[in-house]
Order: structure tokens, then sequence, then C-alpha cells
């Protein structure tokens, strides 16, 4: 059984609340830290969380032979995922990406072979479709813009007989180097282990997050106190029935450069480019520091990927400056969609 760096003990969550924040020192708003020492344990919502252990199965998935996301992602990759539909099971993406298998494993330990059925990298859900029906009920899903912090919030992951409480720490915006910018995820405290691809559900058992990393930093204004980022499940909405449909999002496609930079002393430097990808045809190399795009400057990670995608959608033609080699230089290129650069299997 999956193990938790906390206890999987809903029941208690009241006291646990403010012993987390104590710990941490996480300084929550008065509204925030009144709504926590105010609303009581919801007992017999959590108690009844119990039915939902079906919803979260486990997945298990290979990657295509020379898929270059197996050198960061892994060949073999397991992780969580959550019954949303009639034989659909939604999980985080970086457990389908470039893969040629998947299997699901159930509550019950039945193994059940699957399909990829979507993948979205603007929001990083992947879509499953089993080929047989799946014995779990589905999760309903909530209201994620409604999470707020300082709200008590449940998680469940693979193999797991009982909900796990946490507290909603704050929702600030992520920019991850693989061109990723979520605005308002949902960073929880303490941190858990069982992480990826897990469900985040309100204290009625509504889905409101899928499980993605974890982290460093996820307080607001406290700096090192660790926890999880959570996906909301609203960015899920307006595009599931293209997923279901097509197996990705409709056009505007979000442009992709094919580059992973990060915040170094304050500049913004390229660490990797994928092969044969735009920057890679640019030449833009590993060491060259991004300055800005055009002649506008860009201030961070997330400030670069707004003033990107502002530009239009992929297919855009995009002018970087870069400093390589202590010479400044004009590079364009033309984005392109991230689906279109990933490894399929043999006749896919």
């Amino acid at each position: 059984m999956a193990r938790r760096f906390v206890t999987p003990c809903a029941r208690i969550w009241g006291a646990l609340a403010l012993a987390f924040v104590a710990v941490a020192g996480i300084p929550l708003s008065p509204a925030a830290l009144a709504q926590t020492q105010a609303t009581p344990p919801a007992a017999e919502g959590a108690a009844d969380l119990k039915r939902f252990k079906g919803s979260v199965v486990q997945l298990e998935s290979r990657s295509v032979q020379g898929a270059p996301s197996a050198e960061t992602l892994g060949v073999r990759r397991s992780g969580s995922g959550v019954v949303i539909g009639q034989q659909l099971v939604l999980t985080i993406g970086y457990l389908l990406l470039e893969v040629e298998s998947v299997d699901v494993i159930s509550a019950s330990g039945k193994r059940i072979p699957a399909n990829v059925a979507g993948y979205d990298h603007a929001t990083g859900f992947g879509l499953v479709r089993t080929l047989l029906p799946v014995d779990g009920r589905a999760l309903e899903m909530g209201d994620s813009d409604q999470v707020r912090e300082g709200q008590k919030v449940l998680t469940l992951g693979h193999g797991e007989d009982e909900a796990t409480g946490l507290l909603v720490v704050s929702r600030k915006p992520f920019a991850g180097s693989w061109e990723y910018l979520i605005e308002r995820p949902i960073y929880t405290f303490p941190p858990v282990n069982n992480w990826s691809g897990s469900a985040l559900m309100t204290e009625d058992g509504k889905l409101v997050g899928i499980g993605s990393l974890i982290v460093n930093d996820a307080a607001a204004e406290q700096r090192g106190v660790p926890g999880n980022l959570f996906v909301p499940i609203n960015l899920l909405k307006p595009i599931l029935p293209d997923l279901v449909a097509d197996g990705r999002r409709k056009a505007p496609v979000q442009p992709w450069l094919g580059m992973s930079t990060e915040q170094v002393r304050g500049h913004l430097m390229v660490v990797r480019v994928a092969p044969n990808g735009p920057a890679d045809g640019a030449g833009i190399d590993p060491g060259d520091i991004i300055v800005g795009i055009g002649q506008e400057p860009i201030t961070d990670l997330a400030d670069f990927y707004r003033r990107l995608w502002k530009l239009g959608p992929a297919g855009t033609e995009v002018t970087l400056r870069v400093l390589k080699g202590g010479e400044m230089r004009d590079l364009k290129l033309r984005s392109i969609d991230r689906t279109d650069s990933l490894r399929r299997p043999t006749g896919v």
C-alpha cells in the first residue's frame, strides 16, 4: 500500500489543520484562519469518503522506445488516476507522454488494458480509456474556482483506504521550465508522497484537482514551506469534450518552442533544448540567456510565457533576444504545436 507523509485520518481534521499551520508557520489571512477554526470537521462526509476508494485507480505506463521524454520521466511510470466517466480515467499528463502501453489497476486489484484517450500540454491533464469497465464509481466534478486559501480539502491516491486531510495554502501562479504555466493551481500542506495523478476533493467528495507535483515553496507568503501542487479541475471542463472526441483540444493551440528555461541568478537561462524543435533549429543552446521577446524585456519565467503566448497560437513566428557567448542576438523561430513533436507507437 502506498504511504503518505501524514496519517490519513480525515475525521480528526479540525485539530490537524491548526497544527499544520503552527508547525509550518504559514501566515494565513484572518478570514482564512477563522474559517479553519470555525468550520467543524465534516465527520459524516469524511466517513462516507471510503465509498470513493474504487474511484481512484493505479496507472502503469511504458514509453515508446527512444522517446525523448523517457530521459526525464523514465521508461516505466506509475501513478494514480480518477474515474470520471464510463471507462474514462483522468490523470496527470506526464504519465501518458509518449507511451505505447497503459494498464489500469482497479482498487480490487483487477488489471485492465487501456489506451491514451487524450493529452493536453497547456493544462497538464491526461485521459485514459479502459477497454473494460472499471469497478469504481465516477467522481463528480466540483468547482475549483471556489477553492480558497485556508480551506480544508482531502486527497486520495491509489492503494489507500482513506482520504488524507490537507490545507490549501495558496493559489499563486506556477511556471515550469518545460513551457508550462498555471495561473491558479491549488497548493496544499503538508506534503504527501502519493501525489502523481491523485484526486483532490472537497469535504463532500467532489473532485477539484489532480495531483501534479511536490514543491518546496507552496505557501503564498512564507518561503520554504513544502507541499503539493494540484491542477484545478475547472481547466479540464472546457476541453474535456475535445479530448474525448479527438484526443486533443481544438485550435487555437498554445505555441511551443522546444526548450526548458530556469531562473539562474536573476537571468532566464536555457537548460535544455528539444532535438529538432523550433529552438534547436534557430540555434539556441543550453547556457544561452533569454533577454526578451523582440524589443520587450522579460522579467521572469511567467512573464516570458505570458508575452510569448499573447503573440498568437502555434505556428506564430517569434523573435527572441538571446545573449549567446557574450553576444546579443535576435533569433527568429516559428512555434509549433507540442503534440506534433511527440513520438507515437508504430502505426499510430
